[in-house]
Formats: structure tokens, C-alpha cells, sequence
């Protein structure tokens, strides 16, 4: 579904991604790791087009989308939420969804499809997405995603900050997508999580990818090392 190869990437001339490529397929949940700056958000957005590859390709479902803008991705199934647990804040969370579902030119079927996937939005859509806590505004961030109804969702650390009651909520949101078929390329810091939900995983380090496996693989001692702080 997902193909990256030899991907080149950084901010002006300082280069952070060296020659980076994984696969996605259709309905695996790949895990990208690693510690704090080796690059793990930069491939994100730079598989998203919110920054350009300077070298490599990205193909999704056979189409090469490396030189597409990000919308242009979205367009074709490719979910994206970034760190930061992004939303309009001056907005409510319903008017935050209702934004997306019009953008996306999807019926109203799909906000309560996403809603349905975030239950514990419902009693507070007519609060001011600003107001909302950080683990709110992460699955509104979520739920804005799913209402795109897009093919593959693309993750950059949802559990960073996040009270573990949420937390909770996400990893069985995730579970529950993955298991639904929705293929899923997930950036997580926490070992324990990335044993529950992924497939396979890919650990970069200074850029470049260093090891990759399946998830039983996480337990082995030098894998765990490659993550220590």
C-alpha cells in the first residue's frame, strides 16, 4: 500500500533522513521508533509532503505521490495526524469535524463513523475545541482524520502527553482500526504499546534505519538498546 524508498529529507541544508525506506501493507500496522531527534517526524512529513524529499519516492497503492502536496494525499486515503494534537481552537468539536467532512466533500455518515470510533467526543460537541484537555483535542485530532475515511492513517506519537486513562482509549481506537483492516504507520515512544499494536517495526537512528521486525522482535536486548535514552 505504502512504499518509501531511499527517502532524503531535512530542513534547508541540514539533511536528517539518509536513504530511509519501509513498507505498509494493506492492513499492517507499522511502527517507526526510535529515540528523541534520530528523525522519526521528519519522514512523516515528509511521506505527507509537508516538507519536500530531496531524494527517493513515495508510492501509495502504486501511485507515485512523492512530488503531491498534502491535500493532494489526503485526497487519495492518506490520514495524517501530527504531533501536537492539532485543531482549530476557536472552533467547537463539531464545527472542528464539520470543517474536515466538508473539505473532504464526504457525507455527514462519516463524522458519526468517526464519532462512533471516539464515543467520549459526543457529550462535548458543542465545546470549544480550545477548552478541551490534551487527550480531547488528541482524539478530536483523531477523529478528524477518520473523517477524511482514509485508507491507511498515518500517527506521529498519539499517547505523547496524554493522561494513561486516554491513552487507553487511543490504543483500543488503534486496535480497534487496525483490526478493521485500516492500515496504520504509527510513530510511537512506548515500548509497551508498540508490543500491543504493531506488526512490524522500523527503528531509525541518525536518520537512517537500523533495524526492522517483527513486533515479538522488540524483546530482544539490542533491539532495546537501539531505544534507550
Amino acid at each position: 500500500m505504502l512504499s518509501v524508498t531511499g527517502l532524503e529529507s531535512g530542513y534547508g541544508t541540514a539533511r536528517v533522513l539518509f536513504g530511509v525506506s519501509l513498507e505498509v501493507g494493506p492492513g499492517r500496522l507499522v511502527c517507526v521508533m526510535g529515540r528523541n531527534g534520530v528523525g522519526k517526524t521528519t519522514l512523516l512529513n515528509t511521506v505527507m509532503g509537508v516538507l519536500p524529499a530531496t531524494a527517493g519516492t513515495v508510492t501509495f497503492e502504486g501511485r507515485d505521490v512523492t512530488r503531491l502536496k498534502p491535500h493532494e494525499r489526503v485526497r487519495l486515503g492518506m490520514g495524517y495526524v501530527p504531533q501536537g494534537h492539532q485543531c482549530f481552537p476557536q472552533l467547537s468539536v463539531l464545527g472542528n469535524l464539520l470543517v474536515t467532512q466538508e473539505a473532504a466533500k464526504e457525507p455527514r455518515s462519516a463524522l458519526d463513523e468517526a464519532l462512533d470510533v471516539f464515543p467520549a467526543l459526543k457529550p462535548l460537541l458543542k465545546r470549544s475545541a480550545g477548552h478541551l484537555s490534551g487527550g480531547q483535542q488528541q482524539q478530536l485530532a483523531m477523529a478528524r482524520a477518520l473523517v477524511t475515511r482514509p485508507k491507511m492513517l498515518i500517527l506521529d506519537e498519539p499517547t505523547e502527553g496524554i493522561q494513561p486513562s486516554i491513552v487507553e482509549e487511543i490504543e483500543a481506537a488503534i486496535e480497534r482500526l487496525h483490526a478493521s483492516g485500516l492500515a496504520v504507520l504509527l510513530v510511537e515512544q512506548y515500548l509497551d504499546v508498540a508490543l500491543r499494536l504493531a506488526d512490524t517495526f522500523v527503528i531509525l537512528d541518525g536518520g537512517h534505519v537500523v533495524r526492522t521486525g517483527a513486533a515479538g522482535d522488540l524483546h530482544q536486548e539490542d533491539v532495546r538498546r537501539l531505544l534507550a535514552v
